[in-house]
């Protein structure tokens, strides 16, 4: 989704007929937005450049707008807000305005409600936490009058959405509201509007109305997945359309903020409740079988409501657990609740004892403190568990619900540990009144059993994964592995051919919670995929040294099957194998033992096809079929050769001639290399964009030349690197060289797809 919408609107390109790239603007310069905390998150972690591009953009949008920024904040985790009590309210309100001054360093003007769904009471809590406005659909107004003593008037979807209303809940608590264009919105969404930048700008402009008095706002929502991933280049549509409404000057680009300051309302309006923009019904989608889908001819949605009433009941077991138990250690249990956002957005030890110090009823022991933590952590799960998508989609088994069943996973292991019982098996027992559509799962049960619990994760399972990863993963004696912290404070490895026998001491400590735990661990493995792994925490530091002396006697003595009864003996309880790896894990060990095999056979190709080079070149030559383990061995060898030259292409500036000469005898020999397209098109990709960051510290023709040999690399091969972050960097080069520099670029901007003489 990254790269088809977010990264594109961040770097959005205007072409001219003959789509060459003229410019390259941020979309989210000109436009209102909200990105979810969520999506945030993983933004800053895992594409720091379209981050900082979004940042950046809400920094400009204030500067250029009085002070209004374009970015809006959201409720935490884009729950149903009419489904939320008022206490879950406040909280998501108040985490997702914390999490808005986090990220953009200011105070927000405006809360998008997920899927727009309202009610009074969301209302009354946005106006008391200081937003000034919200936007809803057209359909969600009811009623308009003109203050102090106008009538009021029914509207519905006939609402005049060129001007902000205003809205007064009983208790006198106000803030403005945006209803936007319905008919230009579902025209981007679903009619094609995006196919055309221009036709979407004479749009816009056209739907303003000089019969109107007074100011008038033109404005749409629409999913930003629109704009590139539904409807591909659609971002081009918005920079193309932005572009010609500032160039023409009839209107002015604006945002709500500064057009509210600018235009207060002067109507009031009355919402129609509980009401959102993508179900017609209310908000039964997410809690009943109300019709609404994504598409699956003769599913149903009976699931909703059972899945709804199962995590209700969780929520109503776990709210007095933490309640009860947190009042002997917070203050206030649910003001410290609104204030964990504080600890999520920094997990430092710092922040945390802030936050203790500030809330603690009185100095909390370590266990104390990690106590308090869990409970913490059980509220910030049971708010996740909420997330509106596992609702929206067609059925139970689809990865939302199965997301938000791994979060009440994750709220049941809380409870049990900190004393709440075992809850799950009435929880499956709630789950299996929700029938699936797919006829091999059945109900929700087993759903859960299927999808969830092989992902629930504990302290052992951890210890497990870096114990059997160790290896592979280059773990030193300390790691941190996801949430997790293991440190070796003992460890001894021996190994016979393929078979190795590792014990030691590992402690693990939850970066979240701060629950550790020491452990023994031995892991014995096979060969290939074949891992033994079983652990026992509580062991006296000369219990340990004998079990471990007896385990490397009897590995010693090569009898493996002596050895995993010595281990399933000293070593109670469950044993680990790959498959309680972490899947990305797994898959990089996986990876390596198969590359392990994989060496054993590499000579023996190597040499059998430098033994018979010239035999197949005879053959050829003859119009003699080849034979196949020949052509194997041929195959294989070279493919071998031209991915790591492939691979080494961004070390240097060095023309790829290597790849070519392999590529050329691979021909001679009638051979089809079969290079993996999306590798070699990422190792081509990684060299132009480093020889494109060598052209930033100095333009020479002689780089240049080196970055175009990469593109000549990518027509030899037939697999052209990605251009996108390539043509950023030499866009961002080209604005800042000198007239010398440029001339050199020209002919590397003309490859990339530029008309620079027009940018």
């Amino acid at each position: 989704m990254t790269a088809e919408c977010y990264a594109p609107n961040a770097a959005a390109r205007r072409v001219d007929a003959r789509n060459r790239i003229t410019d390259i603007g941020n979309n989210f310069e000109r436009i209102s937005f909200n990105v979810g905390p969520t999506l945030m998150h993983w933004l800053a972690a895992d594409r720091p450049d379209v981050y900082a591009r979004i940042l950046e953009a809400d920094r400009a949008s204030v500067a250029a707008r009085g002070g209004h920024g374009n970015a809006i904040a959201q409720p935490y985790n884009h729950a149903i807000m009419p489904l939320a009590s008022r206490r879950d309210k406040v909280t998501q309100v108040r985490w997702g305005l914390a999490d808005f001054r986090h990220r953009f360093g200011r105070e927000p003007e405006g809360m998008w409600l997920p899927e727009t769904a309202v009610d009074g009471e969301t209302l009354e809590v946005l106006a008391e936490h200081g937003i000034a406005f919200t936007i809803l659909a057209p359909r969600q107004a009811g009623r308009v009058r003109t203050p102090p003593d106008g009538a009021w008037q029914e509207v519905g979807a006939a609402i005049d959405p060129s001007r902000p209303y205003r809205w007064r809940s009983p208790v006198g608590a106000t803030l403005a509201l945006f209803f936007y264009d319905g008919p230009i919105s579902q025209a981007v969404a679903f009619e094609g509007l995006l196919r055309s930048g221009d036709d979407f700008a004479t749009r816009l402009v056209g739907a303003f109305d000089d019969r109107r008095p007074g100011a008038q706002l033109v404005h749409i929502a629409t999913d930003g997945e629109s704009y590139g991933h539904h409807h591909p280049f659609g971002e081009m549509a918005v920079v193309a359309a932005c572009h010609r409404i500032e160039r023409e000057g009839q209107v002015a680009l604006t945002n709500y903020g500064a057009f509210l300051t600018a235009h207060p309302p002067g109507e009031e309006v009355q919402i129609v409740e509980p009401s959102s923009w993508s179900c017609a019904h209310g908000v039964e989608r997410w809690r009943a079988d109300c019709g609404c889908n994504t598409g699956h001819p003769g599913w149903h949605q009976r699931w909703r409501a059972p899945l709804r009433e199962a995590l209700d009941w969780l929520r109503d077991q776990v709210d007095p657990l933490y309640e009860a138990r947190a009042a002997s250690l917070l203050k206030n249990p649910w003001d410290a609740r609104d204030d964990y956002i504080q600890v999520i957005l920094d997990r430092s030890p710092a922040r945390l004892a802030a936050f203790l110090a500030h809330h603690q009823l009185r100095p909390l022991s370590d266990f104390e403190q990690v106590e308090a933590v869990k409970l913490l952590e059980l509220q910030r799960q049971r708010l996740l568990m909420y997330t509106s998508c596992g609702w929206f989609f067609d059925e139970i088994s689809g990865i939302e619900a199965v997301q938000i069943l791994k979060y009440a996973a994750r709220a049941v292991q809380l409870a049990r540990e900190l004393g709440g019982g075992d809850l799950e098996e009435e929880l499956l027992r709630r789950l299996a009144l929700a029938p699936s559509n797919v006829p091999e799962l059945g109900t929700g049960d087993v759903v859960y059993r299927r999808h969830v619990l092989p992902a629930v994760v504990d302290l052992h399972r951890v210890i497990a994964h870096y114990a059997i990863g160790a290896p592979y993963e280059g773990y030193g004696d300390q790691a941190s592995v996801y949430a997790y912290t293991l440190a070796q404070l003992e460890w001894q490895r021996e190994a016979y051919g393929d078979t190795s026998l590792a014990v030691g001491r590992v402690r693990v400590a939850s970066d979240v919670t701060g629950e550790a735990e020491e452990a023994a661990v031995a892991v014995l493995h096979f060969g290939g995929h074949d891992f033994h792994c079983a652990m026992r925490a509580g062991l006296a530091p000369t219990e340990f040294a004998a079990i471990r002396e007896e385990l490397f006697q009897r590995f010693a003595g090569l009898s493996l099957a002596e050895v995993v009864r010595a281990v399933d003996q000293h070593f109670e309880g469950k044993a680990y194998g790959i498959r309680d790896l972490f899947l990305e894990e797994r898959r990089r060990v996986l990876a390596a033992l198969t590359e392990h095999v994989l060496q054993r056979f590499d000579d023996t190709y190597v040499h059998l096809y430098e033994e018979n080079r010239r035999l197949m070149q005879y053959l050829r030559e003859a119009d003699a079929p080849v034979p196949e383990a020949l052509a194997l061995a041929a195959r294989y060898v070279l493919r071998r050769e031209a991915e790591r030259e492939l691979a080494t292409l961004a070390d240097e500036d060095r023309i790829p001639e290597r790849v070519g000469e392999l590529l050329a005898e691979a021909r001679s020999l009638g051979l089809d290399l079969h290079l993996d397209r999306e590798r070699a098109a990422g190792h081509l990709e990684r060299a132009l964009l480093a020889r494109i960051a060598r052209l930033e510290t100095g333009v020479t023709s002689e780089r240049v030349d080196a970055a175009l040999a990469v593109l000549h690399l990518g027509e030899q091969v037939g697999f052209a690197p990605g251009l996108w972050a390539a043509q950023n960097r030499l866009f961002q080069l080209w604005r800042a060289a000198d007239e010398d520099a440029r001339r050199l670029l020209e002919p590397l901007g003309a490859a990339l797809g530029f008309a620079l003489d027009a940018a």
